[in-house]
Order: structure tokens, then sequence, then C-alpha cells
């Protein structure tokens, strides 16, 4: 029994000691586990925890901006870079991508710094450094990516297949696009995965492509439409071929949809187009009429000032005014010229179609072909040139026809874009390429026989319309740099493309004449022909499918903005 006491005493008296060891031990350990925790909370590492703990992603707040090189050597840039693109980048769940959700973040954000107090300060100033290295190389491995998606997606055979003209032209065209941001263009989204906001405002080159066959044909026949000039009613005079009228363009970038009537006259709704220019810009605007006349016949409201269609369904106006130097024009006598010789105050714009701007919502400018003819040239009222004309007696002249076309250009285009009134798009329409081949158009020039467009690497320099279309470019350029009002200027670059079309023209079937001459004659002379103005249906339609896209960009963009 005395043995049984003892053993029952010792083992009691054990117990509290082994409490107060286990008591120590927690507590060691939960000192341990909250320094621990303090450390990782409290340095770099601690990142992790805090994303788990809190749901804060660090990588959101890296501002990644990616240069991504596009279609002839355009940039597409992400956020951060005003000034160019806004399409969006490509995001992948699961990875470091950037995160735009920031007023989630912002919060979240908030409640850290109330719990973290003064220990977040001192935690930044070191993931700063990190967060820069970050940037430089997810920027280097997007934009490697972004080229590599480019360069696999996009057809090859437009650069290779088909050179267009280049000399000086090329060079003034990227000074143009750096200027004009408006018209840059962007990357089209089937080459990188971008939402589909991105996707609507997004724009790609409309001027560098290929021509293909189309065997759809026009939307509308020579028999179709009653308001075709008679000589650029091809098939009415008697031309034998056909397939000229199938051939469609096509961006290298995107499709340019056939046109659409009834889309244009929602996207026009109580608007006004106006055409002003040359014989050439009558074709385009008979060109217009006649797409939309298989959708709806307009009224005819012109007067003896312009030509003017009324759709009345969507309230559009089609409107046509002639000037063919865009710059005020006298006749009276001037010093030893005489009375009836053309003077073209080129610094002065033409005040009979300005007059109408501020009625205007879209203006389609067209010009250049009447600088070959008669004409004298006037700079504050002093004569500096003349075209078919002996200058005036010890008199030097100092421009020529061409540079005269340049001048005209940017006083056309800066009355446009400062007039105080006019808040509406101007469309420049590039200089628009003839095809006289073995002389000009009063000098046995001809396009008799072409039936196709030229074949790619077969296009033959013209440098009289390389210079014409450099000088144009050059008078937008600076009209540019003069803008004060709110109205948008756009280049509808056709010079290139339509390069190759020298079967688009009328050629010798100006006339039903059954007796007229087609065929060259014995002495090898061609018959007189047109190889300036366009067939109807023809390539000119495709100029009405081009400023149908500008307007939609243009009038859709600022639909989806005001949303």
């Amino acid at each position: 029994m005395a043995l049984g006491s003892s053993k029952d005493y010792a083992s009691t008296s054990n117990y509290p000691r082994a409490l107060s060891s286990i008591i120590i031990s927690v507590g060691l350990l939960a000192v341990f586990i909250t320094f621990a925790s303090w450390i990782l909370l409290s340095y770099p590492i601690g990142t992790v925890v805090q994303s788990y703990f809190y749901g804060v992603d660090q990588t959101s707040d890296l501002d990644l901006t990616v240069s991504v090189e596009g279609v002839n050597g355009t940039q597409v840039h992400g956020e951060g870079r005003s000034g160019f693109s806004d399409t969006e980048l490509p995001k992948s769940e699961g990875t470091t991508g950037v995160s735009r959700n920031q007023d989630a973040e912002g919060s979240q954000k908030q409640d850290v710094q109330d719990t973290e107090g003064s220990q977040k300060q001192d935690v930044q100033d070191t993931e700063g450094s990190q967060k820069q290295d970050v940037q430089d190389t997810e920027g280097s491995q997007k934009q490697d990516v972004f080229k590599s998606i480019a360069n696999d997606t996009m057809p090859t055979e437009h650069a290779t297949e088909n050179p267009l003209p280049t000399e000086n032209k090329d060079s003034t065209k990227s000074d143009l696009d750096n200027t004009t941001s408006a018209d840059l263009p962007k990357l089209e989204p089937s080459l990188v995965n971008v939402d589909t906001k991105a996707s609507v405002n997004a724009e790609c080159d409309l001027y560098h492509g290929e021509w293909f066959y189309d065997p759809a044909g026009p939307v509308y026949t020579n028999n179709s439409c009653p308001v075709i000039t008679q000589m650029q009613n091809c098939q009415g005079n008697g031309r034998p071929d056909k397939e000229y009228e199938n051939w469609r363009w096509r961006p290298a970038q995107c499709e340019l949809p056939r046109f659409n009537g009834t889309k244009f006259l929602e996207l026009m709704r109580g608007k006004t187009l106006a055409f002003v220019g040359d014989s050439v810009a009558r074709n385009q605007m008979e060109s217009l009429l006649c797409l939309l006349w298989q959708v709806e016949v307009p009224k005819n409201r012109g007067n003896r000032h312009m030509q003017r269609w009324f759709f009345r369904s969507k309230s559009v106006m089609i409107t046509r005014i002639w000037s063919s130097w865009l710059v005020h024009q006298t006749s009276e006598a001037f010093g030893e010229i005489r009375e009836g010789v053309a003077k073209l105050h080129l610094d002065v714009s033409d005040e009979i179609f300005m007059q109408y701007v501020p009625t205007f919502d879209v203006v389609v400018l067209s010009s250049g072909h009447w600088f070959a003819k008669q004409s004298i040239y006037m700079l504050n009222n002093e004569i500096v040139g003349t075209q078919l004309w002996p200058p005036p007696k010890r008199q030097p002249m100092k421009i020529n026809n061409i540079e005269a076309f340049g001048i005209s250009v940017e006083t056309s285009l800066t009355a446009m874009v400062t007039h105080p009134n006019f808040t509406g798009l101007t469309i420049l329409r590039a200089y628009s390429p003839d095809h006289y081949e073995g002389g000009a158009w009063n000098s046995g020039g001809s396009c008799t026989g072409k039936v196709g467009p030229i074949l790619p690497g077969q296009l033959l320099k013209n440098a009289y319309t390389n210079t014409m279309y450099e000088k144009q470019v050059r008078g937008f350029h600076r009209a540019v740099k003069k803008q004060v009002n709110r109205s948008k200027l756009k280049l509808m670059d056709i010079t290139e493309p339509f390069s190759y079309r020298h079967d688009g023209h009328p050629g010798p079937y100006r006339s039903p004449d059954p007796n007229k001459i087609t065929k060259r004659g014995p002495d090898g002379k061609p018959p007189p022909q047109d190889c300036l103005h366009w067939c109807m249906p023809g390539p000119v339609d495709t100029w009405n499918e081009l400023v149908l896209e500008i307007i939609r960009r243009e009038f859709e963009g600022n639909q989806n903005a005001s949303v």
C-alpha cells in the first residue's frame, strides 16, 4: 500500500510541470508564427501571400506598353501612348497579362493600405524596381509574340507580287501618316485576338491590296441606271467585253464590303453629301447615284447652281458643284494676257462652292486634270506661271502647272479646315490616273484593247501621275497643319490601286454611233478615245465603296462614342 501511494503521488506531482512546458511551447510557436507572418507580409515575397489573402493582383499596376510593327511599317500601340492606335491588346487568363479592372482594384488596395499601415510604403519602393523589370521583360515578350502573329497572318503575296510606284511617294505618305493621326491605319482585328469593342472601332489600311475577280458582277447595269453620262456608258456604246465590270478591290488587311445603299442612306440620314470638282467628280457622283438608285429612286431638286438629288426615305441629299480648279478664277484681261484666258488665283479658294460649305456634312473634292489646260497662274495678284500660253515679256515665271496644282490643293483644303461654320467631313480623292499610252489625250494616246487589270509586277511608272500625286499629298499635309475648326479631313488614296486599271476607261467607245472607229487605222494611229474617265458600271464604283467605309468609320464611331 505504501508503494502504491508513493507512485500515485509522484505521477500527480508531474502534471503541473508538463502543463507548464506545453504552455511555454505553444507560446513560443505563436510568437514564431506571428514573427514569420510579419516578415512574409512586409517584404517582396509577401506579394504572393497578399494576393492570396486580400485578392490584390500586384501585376495589375503594371502599365505595359508594347509597340507592334504592323503593315507597311505602321505601328500599333497599346494604352498609355496618346496620338496612336487605341486598339486594345489581347489578354490571356491565367497569365501575367494586364488587368484593367481598376475600380475593383482601387477599393481592394485601400483595404490593404488600412490594414498594413506604414508597412506598405516600405514595400512600394522595393516593388517599384521589380515592376520596371517585369515591364521591360513582358513588353519585349509581347512585342515578339505580336510580330510573330502579324507576320504569320498577313498575306505575303501582296508585298512581293504587287509592286506599286515608289519614287518619293512612300516618304510623302509616311510624313502624312505621322501628321494626321486620324488617318493612321490600324492593325486589323483578325490579326490579333481583340475583344468585340476593339473590333468595332478597328480600322485597316484600305489602299494597299489587290484586284480580284468577282463573278457576282456589279450592283447595277447601264440599263438599271438612267443618269449615266453617255460617254461613260461603255456597254451602251458597244464595248464588246464586260469583265472589267467584275474586278473588285480587296485591301490586304481586311475586306472592303460591297456597296450597301440601305446602309449608306441610314448613315447619311438627314445629311448632305457634295461632290465638288471637275468631270471626274461628276463621274463619281453618277456612280453613287446609280448605286443608290437600286434602293430608292431620288427626286431631282437641282437648279442652275448645282445638281441635287433627294432621297426622301432618309432625307439624304446628294449634290454636285462644278469647280474645275477649286480656286478663284477670272477671265478679264490682265496686263498682256487677253480677256477669255482663265486666270487662276491660286491663293484664293473658289467662292462659288465655298458659299455653300456650311450646308454640307460631307464634301468630296476632285481636281487635277484641268491643270493640263490653258491657264494663267497668279499669286498675290501677280502672274507667276502659265500653261499653254506664252509668259509676259521680261517677267520670269516661278511655277509650272504641277506646282500650281499643289498650291491649289493647299488653298482649297485650308479654306475647308479654317471655315468658321463648317464642322463636317472633307474627303480629298487622290489624283485619278489616266492611261494614255503612246501619247497624251490630244496627241495619239490610247488605251484600246485593255480587257483586264495590269498584272502584278508589270506596272510602268508614270512620272507625271506620280508627281501630281506627290504635290497633292503635300498640299493636303500642309492644310492639316493649319486646321482650326472642328471639321475632319481624310485622304482617299486611290492613285496607286487605280494605276492598275487601264481596262476601266471608255477608250474609243465614247458614243453610241454605230459608225465610230474603234481600231487603229492603216497608219497605226489610234482613234480618238477617252482614257481618263471611267466606264459605268466599272472601277469608279469602288470609289464609293471607299467613301461609304470612310463615312461608316466616322459616323458609326461617333454613334458608339455617344452611347
